[in-house]
């Protein structure tokens, strides 16, 4: 690990200097890469799947783990929209001149080494690595051990298109080993090596890691997200997203596990919703006075609003209105992505003002919490604090700046 973390820094210090059209040339290089590779990633992938399978891995965890040709090329794709994107390293962020004639520039430049640890979804494998690339950082990646033949075989092609692109196949490293202490050494640093940490997985990956971290850390919490309808909701409008904000991919970190509806339209509203997530394949689990207006609601505990199930299930709460919904995501949420439906632009304001987490949508389903659909190309996680990164983690988040101070002679006196 140590010289890992070695073979990194020094890779960091390459890409520090190297020109946008060579990164992007080595982006390019590893999508054709991954598209010549489809059948060496299935077939690891398939070891992968059938050791989950045998380890009795949750379905909405194996669809997470799963990849497929269409997957693939989908991680080409997000490969070729990183390299289109346009270089954030030595954009000028903001300038001023001062009295004295000083100009002073806020410049964005490589952090340097980047330690990421995730869990469960290979994709994260090619993500993390195109972006740290792109913004001119290093990557050192320790994937889930659930995951490891379908990472190791993305890896090999992420190498393959650095090396042709000129670039050190160091610039991205992924630990050969699943031994827990591997990540033990990462958050010690690597005697100095890794700049930052960005976990990606359940509570307990993320705890860890802020507690035994001696390096800064992007936290990426669970998704205990909140899909809020308000009394001037469409109803139409309204069952169509708490569909698809739950049920499109129930295993990722931007689908709703909790519906409050606004008790004033309970009688109209609630039951259409809760009907339509029953057939969609959704196990609802309701309060008491929900359970009054829907009896094939199963009772909800004071747990399970604190549930991320990455599955088919959802809790629900009827709210006394916007500021009830509000109260509600203080008391539960991890902070990661909230949605209200509402046509009263009054309540949507507050309700934006209001809450406290990384990604608040209006009129749309939660999924959209992804750094594809907000056009950073993939993403790294989602940052649910508050320094530096917040929200999808792209590629101006993984970068800092310098000041450049530009004089003319100017002495201070």
């Amino acid at each position: 690990m140590q010289d890992m973390g070695a073979r990194a820094r020094s890779a960091a210090r390459v890409l520090a200097l190297a020109p946008a059209e060579q990164k992007s040339a080595a982006l390019l290089a590893m999508a054709e890469a991954v598209e010549r590779a489809v059948p060496e990633i299935i077939e690891a992938n398939a070891t992968d799947l059938a050791k989950a399978e045998e380890a009795g891995m949750a379905a909405s965890f194996r669809d997470r783990l799963r990849l497929d040709e269409g997957r693939i090329r989908a991680i080409a794709g997000s490969l070729r929209e990183i390299a289109a994107l346009s270089d954030p390293v030595g954009s000028t962020v903001s300038e001023w001149t001062r009295p004295n004639g000083l100009l002073i520039r806020r410049v964005r430049t490589p952090i340097g080494t980047i330690g990421v640890i995730y869990e469960s979804r290979p994709n994260v494998t090619a993500d993390a690595g195109a972006l740290c690339l792109k913004a001119g950082n290093a990557v050192i990646l320790r994937g889930g051990s659930d995951s490891a033949a379908s990472s190791g075989a993305i890896h090999r092609a992420l190498q393959a298109g650095l090396e042709q692109a000129g670039l050190p196949a160091d610039a991205i490293q992924l630990v050969p080993v699943t031994d827990r202490a591997a990540v033990g050494e990462m958050l010690k640093g690597l005697n100095g090596a890794i700049d930052v940490i960005v976990p990606r997985g359940g509570r307990s990956l993320v705890e860890r890691v802020q507690s035994e971290a001696r390096v800064p850390v992007f936290a990426h919490l669970e998704g205990l997200c909140h899909l809020y309808i308000d009394r001037a909701a469409d109803l139409a409008m309204a069952r169509g997203i708490a569909v698809n904000a739950k049920m499109r991919r129930t295993g990722i970190c931007g689908a709703a596990e909790t519906l409050l509806v606004d008790e004033t339209v309970a009688t109209t509203h609630l039951v259409p919703i809760l009907d339509a997530l029953r057939e969609a394949g959704c196990e609802v689990r309701g309060t008491e006075d929900v359970r009054r207006l829907d009896p094939k609601a199963l009772p909800a505990s004071d747990e399970d609003f604190r549930t991320e199930y990455l599955d088919a299930i959802i809790s629900v709460a009827l709210v006394d209105g916007v500021d009830g919904a509000i109260e509600h995501i203080a008391r539960y949420s991890s902070h990661h992505t909230e949605a209200i439906v509402s046509e009263d632009a009054e309540a949507v304001e507050r309700f934006f003002r209001s809450v406290d987490s990384a990604i608040l949508l209006h009129n749309a389903s939660t999924q959209f919490a992804d750094g594809g659909e907000f056009g950073f190309g993939g993403e790294i996680g989602i940052a649910t604090g508050k320094m530096h990164a917040r929200g999808p983690v792209g590629v101006e988040q993984l970068t800092t700046f310098n000041y450049r101070v530009s004089g003319s002679g100017q002495i201070r006196p």
